[in-house]
């Protein structure tokens, strides 16, 4: 192990981790221009490297985006990853009062700390995780999928009922186009660019940035205001608010870590649990979506600790947690790496130089965000919205083409962003519409094959309601669902007792 952590610190390495980190945090910071893309440009740089300093970059790229999607959350209100979609909850109200300085360094300090959670996880616990996500069968995952469209009851900020409309209406743009199982065409109405399905990027970039864009052409009001403290990094204050905030910080990174390990999740889902656990446990759960740092600070935490937790089933499985995960493992194969098991015993050397690799990158990201991160704060609350604006159309829509190459993602940007302007209008939120369209197809996949099982075997209800994985999951489900309900009545019931007495 110390042999590893000397190969991960060789002047080599150690530029490669610099330069992810910075490359990969700028792409991130861009609308559209997501980690799955970062981490794709750059691999076929790593087939000439040795097999320990590509896993490097790559993983420093994938850190970097990460992190980096959280500045357009916060500053411009548009993720520039799906990651980053609950950071904007809190992390743009921040930014609306002056707060955005103070907002960018909290979810600096979080992501490393998430970061090295994660990648600890994927150092120590590897294989004793591996064995627990591999029990997790389709009907685990349509269960988990449900227990994350119940979080719309906390994005719904106060209007559960358009909450739950905005999820259905993400639901049914999840089924546009073929099956995921079965291979069926629905809801084309014989458009060949619909056969795709509705995809996630385009829809991002159309659900969150182009109602942030006519929002910004209609109002006169300056889009973000300056901190009373001139845009610095405000390091002493953030440290402060994350030192309050310690437990939901390791509750957060722990979140992503097990949730990354999972197949598919990714870093979206994870923030979205973490964010929903952290309101639900907080004393001041009315803050929440108006600018409360415990909602960066979950949000944060947890997508970056996905990174490590994403690389435990993609070694020891060889089934990629995430889609930036997916194209590594190709990168790997493509050198002549074998994953699973085997690969601890042969080459356990590679792993473990990897993994002190992404400990060093995530640690390299503190100054790089911090510097990063008070230069984007400065500029973008300097730029006046004349010039902003333009900027960012022109942005999101080489985010949009540069997904595929396709030019019908733009126009699918646009449609779907020009009714998520008129939606708003009317109260509903974009981000129980992103749950339904992210969470759909695993809902989806996940409960037709278990009814495929169920009714094979005999035994239909036992599949959905016979597993004790599957019962935890409907348990927290129900807890969530249940909890607001519960919480909002004993804080009555207390007020009562309170004037009562008084």
């Amino acid at each position: 192990m110390i042999e590893a952590f000397l190969g991960a610190l060789t002047p080599f390495n150690l530029t490669l981790a610099l330069a992810g980190v910075i490359v990969g945090t700028i792409i991130g910071a861009l609308p559209g221009l997501s980690a799955t893309m970062a981490v794709a440009v750059l691999v076929p740089f790593t087939f000439t490297m040795d097999p320990a300093s590509g896993l490097i970059a790559l993983g420093a790229v994938y850190t970097g985006a990460i992190y980096g999607g959280a500045y357009a959350a916060i500053l411009v209100n548009t993720p520039g990853t799906p990651a980053a979609i609950a950071t904007s909850l809190d992390g743009f109200p921040m930014a609306k009062r002056g707060d955005g300085d103070l907002a960018v360094t909290i979810s600096c300090f979080a992501s490393a700390f998430g970061g090295i959670v994660g990648a600890l996880a994927l150092l120590f616990v590897a294989p004793p995780l591996a064995v627990i996500a591999l029990k997790f069968g389709p009907v685990e995952y349509f269960w988990l999928a449900i227990f994350g469209l119940s979080l719309i009851a906390v994005l719904s900020k106060g209007n559960t009922l358009k909450g739950l409309i905005g999820g259905f209406a993400g639901l049914l743009l999840s089924t546009v186009g073929s099956a995921v199982v079965g291979g069926d065409v629905r809801y084309t109405f014989g458009e060949p660019a619909l056969l795709g399905g509705i995809h996630i990027i385009p829809a991002l970039i159309g659900l969150y940035c182009v109602p942030v864009l006519l929002g910004m052409v209609a109002d006169r009001a300056p889009h973000i205001e300056r901190a009373k403290t001139g845009g610095g990094t405000r390091i002493p204050e953030a440290l402060a608010t994350l030192w309050r905030s310690k437990v939901n910080l390791i509750r957060s990174s722990v979140v992503g870590t097990v949730v990354g390990i999972l197949p598919a999740a990714g870093g979206a889902v994870a923030g979205l649990v973490a964010y929903s656990e952290a309101r639900r446990t907080s004393p001041d759960r009315a803050n929440f979506g108006k600018g409360a740092p415990d909602g960066v600070v979950a949000s944060e935490s947890a997508n970056s600790a996905t990174v490590g937790g994403g690389f435990v089933p993609t070694l020891v499985l060889g089934i990629p947690g995430t889609p930036p995960d997916a194209i590594i493992l190709g990168a790997l194969m493509v050198q002549g790496i074998r994953v699973g098991p085997q690969l601890f015993a042969e080459q356990g050397d590679l792993v473990q130089t990897f993994t002190f690799g992404l400990l060093i990158a995530t640690l390299l990201m503190i100054p790089t965000g911090l510097v990063i991160g008070r230069t984007a704060f400065r500029t973008i609350s300097s730029i006046p919205k004349s010039v902003l604006a333009p900027a960012i159309g022109v942005l999101i829509m080489i985010g949009a083409y540069a997904v595929e190459q396709n030019p019908n993602h733009v126009i699918m940007m646009v449609v779907l962003g020009a009714l998520a302007w008129v939606a708003a209008r009317w109260g509903f939120e974009p981000s129980p519409i992103v749950l339904g369209l992210i969470l759909g197809p695993i809902a989806e996949q996940g409960f037709v094959q278990a009814w495929l099982i169920g009714n094979a075997s005999g035994d239909l209800w036992g599949q959905y309601f016979g597993r004790p994985i599957s019962l935890g999951i409907i348990f927290f489900t129900i807890l969530t669902l249940t909890w607001p309900w519960w919480s909002d009545r004993r804080a009555r019931l207390k007020a009562l007792r309170e004037e009562a007495g008084a």
